[in-house]
Parts: structure tokens; sequence; C-alpha cells
């Protein structure tokens, strides 16, 4: 449902003078959306970065010939986003310079179908060097962006505009944009997250600078920051005390870095058992986070843990990620015997406490320990203890 831009606006500064601030949460999947808005979220962006986030690459993705940026987001919106998001504006995340369509058209279209208002994303803005001098010699600008904002205030749909130096963010005002977005890059953190980005002061002084410009040529502006650097409720309390800032917009600071913790997570305490702390071994396998060092003490707590089924050698290299015959090694030169000697011994031990305490039969006992043929166990037991395991109980009760 589309909201009226004169409404939107009204909404969103009532939110600022009473919360102190608004948040915008760019989406990829309709599940994410209805999250988002359910944790306070005021307006929602249908980015393609989104998309590919949760199809688990990097927002950079929209940049390259995946697919059709604004075929992805309509898509998205009409199957997804607009049909259970009723009560909070979505807005279209526009690839201005799309060879393909007629901005003015376009534009009416975005509207007919639901959208309050458009976001120029994927923005030239975050193209720079030999590349963007390319682009812009094929008529790719900018100035296309801007064009876009124009068309869409004219035609009375909410605008919010990304932008990254003083000269987009006048070119923006004077479009009329009714949010001006600060896009400090892509956001840090999780496992795609972005490895180089400008630090959190850096980032401060050129927010303070383009805000700045925004109370010059239009106060009603609403000034909102975009993650790069700022991707916790800290850093924006920080931005708040020490910035004209008004809002926050997070893509990956509300999925994929969550659902990546989540999924994580959740996987792991299945697979541990229930218990995925730093220093559990088997965590640590699962993270890579572990040396050589660890080998022989993984091989000893799983034994510990599941003496009484069967246990592989082969099968806990594998899981290690590396040869059965390094593993076979490297234990026997730490424990000071071999695998199958240190898991005969356990059981063994844990068969004689058995026997002197349980009241369970001795082809019990060896099933407790992990031997189903009582046979074999009976022998076994002999050949260490010097008596069958019937004499062993009858001598350590007569003790």
């Amino acid at each position: 449902m589309t909201m009226e831009r004169s409404y939107l606006l009204k909404l969103l500064h009532a939110q600022i003078n009473i919360n102190g601030h608004i948040i915008g949460a760019a989406v990829g999947s309709g599940m994410t959306a209805k999250c988002a808005v359910m944790g306070g979220a005021d307006f929602l962006l249908a980015l393609s970065a989104g998309k590919y986030r949760i199809m688990g690459r990097s927002s950079h993705a929209c940049y390259f010939c995946y697919g059709n940026n604004n075929e992805i987001v309509m898509d998205m919106g009409i199957h997804e986003l607009l049909p259970i998001i009723k009560d909070v504006p979505v807005l279209f995340g526009l690839l201005a310079n799309d060879p393909g369509i007629s901005l003015y058209e376009y534009l009416k279209e975005i509207k007919s179908n639901g959208f309050s208002g458009i976001v120029n994303f994927p923005t030239m803005g975050l193209i720079d060097g030999q590349f963007r001098e390319a682009l812009e010699e094929e008529g790719n600008s900018f100035d296309r962006e801007v064009e876009a904002v124009k068309l869409a205030h004219y035609l009375d749909l909410f605008t919010l505009a990304f932008v990254t130096n003083m000269e987009e963010t006048r070119q923006m005002l004077e479009a009329g944009a009714d949010v001006i977005c600060v896009h400090l890059g892509l956001t840090k953190g999780g496992f795609l997250g972005a490895k180089k980005y400008i630090s959190i002061e850096a980032a401060r002084r050129m927010i303070v600078r383009m805000f700045q410009l925004c109370r010059e040529v239009n106060p009603d502006a609403i000034r909102m920051i975009y993650a790069g650097p700022v991707n916790t409720p800290i850093d924006m309390q920080y931005m708040y005390k020490n910035t004209e800032c008004q809002g926050y917009i997070g893509g990956s600071t509300f999925d994929r870095i969550p659902t990546e913790r989540a999924i994580l997570n959740t996987t792991k305490a299945f697979k541990t058992g229930g218990s995925f702390e730093k220093d559990n071994l088997m965590s640590k396998i699962l993270s890579g986070g572990w040396n050589p060092r660890d080998y022989s003490e993984f091989v000893k707590q799983y034994i510990e843990e599941h003496y009484m089924n069967e246990i592989q050698l082969e099968n806990l290299a594998l899981v290690a990620h590396i040869s059965p015959s390094y593993l076979s090694s490297r234990f026997k030169k730490e424990v000071g015997m071999s695998f199958t000697e240190y898991l005969i011994r356990y059981r063994l031990d844990k068969a004689k406490e058995q026997l002197r305490t349980s009241t369970d039969s001795c082809r019990q006992v060896a099933e407790n320990v992990g031997y189903m043929d009582y046979v074999q166990f009976s022998k076994i037991f002999k050949k260490y203890e010097g008596v069958s395991p019937t004499e062993y109980r009858e001598i350590s009760r007569n003790a």
C-alpha cells in the first residue's frame, strides 16, 4: 500500500520528535522485512543488495551483471514485501542508470505497484577511479540519480538519497530529496562484511560537514547515516551525541550479521550437544580456531563422551580435516600409546567400575562400554586384567 508522502514525512518527523531518531532497514526478503518491522523499523528499503545477501553473497554483487536490478527489486517488492507489510512504507531501490527504462514512466509504475518512494541504489557514488570514468563516458552518472529523485519528487513519491560527498549532498538537496543519508560504505562485521572501512571518527567528521550543508540548503531534510563502520547501537549513540544525525539505516546490520550468528550458533548447539563455548574443542573445529596441540585432546575428549558408541579414528580425522595416519602418529607421540590401546584401556576402566558398583550383567556392562560382542569383550578383558569379567566381579566384591 502506497503511503502518501506528506503523511509519511509527518509521521517520521513525529518519530524524531518523540524518540529522537528513526530507523530504516534495507531488506532482501519477506522474513527480514517482517522481523525488522516487528523490531520497530520506520521504513524499509527494498534493495537488490539485500537479496544478494540472503543468497550468501556480498552486497557488492548488486554492481555486477548477475541479474537485472530493477526487475529483482520489483519482483521482491510485489511478491514478498508489499503483500505482508501493510503499515510501514517500502522504498524501491532504483538503478536510475538502467538503459532499458524511461525514468518517468518507470517511476509511475513503481508508485502504482504500491511502493511509497525510491532510494538511489545501487548508486554511482560508491564507484570511483577509471571504472567510474568509463561508465560516465557512456552516460551512466550520478546526475541520472539526481534526475530520478527530481522526477519522483514531482510525482509526490517519498525520496531518500544516498550520498558520499559534499557535491552529491548539494545536488540531492536541490533535487528535493526528503532524506539525505550519508553512505559510509559497506557494513563491517560478520563473514561477508567489508574488511576495509574508515574509522568511526573519520566518519563523524565527514557526517558533520555534510549535515551542516543540509542545514544551510534545506533544514527540513531528514539526516541519516548508513552502516560502514557504524554497526552497533553504541556506535550510533556516539553519532547521535556528536553529530546532527536523526536516524540510522542498516542493511547487513539487520539481516546478514544477525542471521549469520543465529544460524551458526544454533547449528553449533545441535552439533555439540548444546555447548558451543569458545573453549569447547568441537566448537574450535567448527570455527577453524584451533591448532595441532588440540588434536590429541579432541580425541580424548571425544572418547570420554562417546566411549559407549562405535568410534573410528578415520571419522575423527575427517572431522578434524587431517589424515588418519597423521592423527594416529600425533596421538601416539603425545599420549604415549596408540589410539586403539587408549580406547581399550578407557573402556576397560569404565567396565571395571561398573562391574564393581552396578547390578548389570556382565553382558550388559560390555554393551554399556561399547562392546556389542560379549565374547570379544571377555577375551580383551582377560588379556588385560588376567581374569574374566565374571571372575573380576567376584574378586572385587569379596575384597
